[in-house]
């Protein structure tokens, strides 16, 4: 443990108790310590600020002071040396306190044997110098803390840059393609070829389908900072609101519905309408195929855990390449089959991991898929 001579300071002010402890800890075996004493705390104190000293034993009762104040001017002049507090019988109770206010140990003085001592100093150098490394880590770690909040932040001021640029920049020339391209249908469109009204067609498509992209993207990036209005909020109410006013059934078919129960829980309501918006409104894509497209809505306890799910019988999807389902473009499936961006799901577990949640899905190719999500349990 510690080899070295170690250089221990002893406080006391009773001779007989100081000499005890000189000739208990000068008769061990292989004796490594320097015992220096004095019998007053200023005294002490003085040959603390010199430094060179390993530990101090300390009684508390001193002619120049006493009890708790002795520990507490001792601790502030070395804040690094170990302290064990020697105490006499009936005194355990203000030993003990000193203990919880920083002291290594504390030794009773019918027990000073030379063993018990020289093991309660070398503990408490021991435990002192972990204490001191636990101190330099925190503090080390409050500073990698800082570092890392400092590059968020400057983060976060480039991510609004980016965005007002895509929103500008990319917006501008955007207009500018479809503006043209219109007016040159309209003032020109009788000269062009039915192969040259085609690549029109191509534009304009292309355009809105970038325009789309670039909204959804910057509504992603919101995400991450828009401050969470969190109230008491019923899900089932957001659920028939979505039914109702968001999600259009296919053309010439009727969606069978089965909507079950669903929780009240503490969140922000806007953000999860729309995550609602984007995991119905792809059930009722991928499963517009069928002659009968059928979705289920429900809250399912999932190993103790309670998930609502969003369930669909339409196109599902290989498992294999679940792990991509949420990342921005990540399409499972071709623009031909499905239309889309690609950052719906994205935006889904964005807003739900800003609720202190997780999603996940399963699912067979052609036999529907299933999302769930969690939220933050309700303080």
């Amino acid at each position: 443990m510690i080899d070295q001579r170690l250089t221990v300071l002893l406080v006391e002010d009773n001779p007989g108790d100081a000499r005890l402890i000189r000739e208990s800890l000068t008769d061990l075996t292989g004796n490594t310590f320097d015992l220096e004493t004095t019998d007053r705390l200023a005294s002490a104190l003085r040959r603390l600020s010199a430094g060179g000293v390993d530990a101090i034993l300390l009684d508390l009762a001193l002619p120049d002071s006493e009890g708790t104040e002795t520990f507490t001017k001792a601790r502030a002049q070395a804040p690094t040396v170990p302290i064990i507090v020697l105490t006499g019988l009936g005194d355990e109770a203000l030993a003990l306190k000193m203990v919880q206010e920083g002291a290594q140990d504390y030794v009773t003085k019918v027990d000073l044997k030379g063993s018990v001592l020289s093991r309660a100093i070398r503990y408490a150098i021991e435990r002192e110098k972990s204490e001191q490394q636990i101190r330099v880590f925190n503090e080390q770690l409050e500073e990698r803390v800082r570092m890392r909040t400092a590059e968020l932040e400057a983060a976060n001021q480039e991510l609004e840059a980016f965005s007002s640029s895509v929103s500008h920049d990319l917006r501008g020339p955007l207009h500018l393609i479809d503006g043209f391209s219109t007016i040159l249908e309209e003032t020109h469109g009788h000269l062009l070829s039915a192969q040259g009204k085609k690549y029109l067609k191509h534009i304009h498509l292309g355009v809105h389908q970038m325009s789309g992209i670039i909204e959804d993207l910057l509504n992603l990036s919101r995400l991450g900072r828009q401050q969470l209005k969190m109230q008491p909020t019923r899900l089932d109410e957001i659920v028939r609101s979505v039914q109702q006013e968001c999600v259009p059934e296919p053309q010439g078919k009727k969606i069978h519905w089965r909507i079950g129960p669903l929780p009240a829980v503490e969140g922000d309501r806007g953000l999860l309408k729309q995550a609602f918006v984007n995991l119905i409104g792809n059930a009722v894509k991928y499963s517009g195929h069928r002659d009968l497209p059928e979705i289920e809505i429900g809250n399912v306890s999932v190993d103790g855990e309670q998930a609502i799910f969003v369930r669909d019988n339409g196109a599902g999807f290989d498992m294999q390449h679940a792990g991509n389902l949420f990342s921005p473009f990540q399409r499972l499936h071709s623009q031909e089959e499905f239309k889309g961006t690609g950052v719906g799901l994205a935006t889904v577990r964005r807003i739900i991991q800003r609720h202190g949640g997780r999603i996940w899905a399963e699912a067979q190719v052609d036999k529907g898929a299933t999302f769930y999500f969690t939220l933050a349990a309700k303080g």
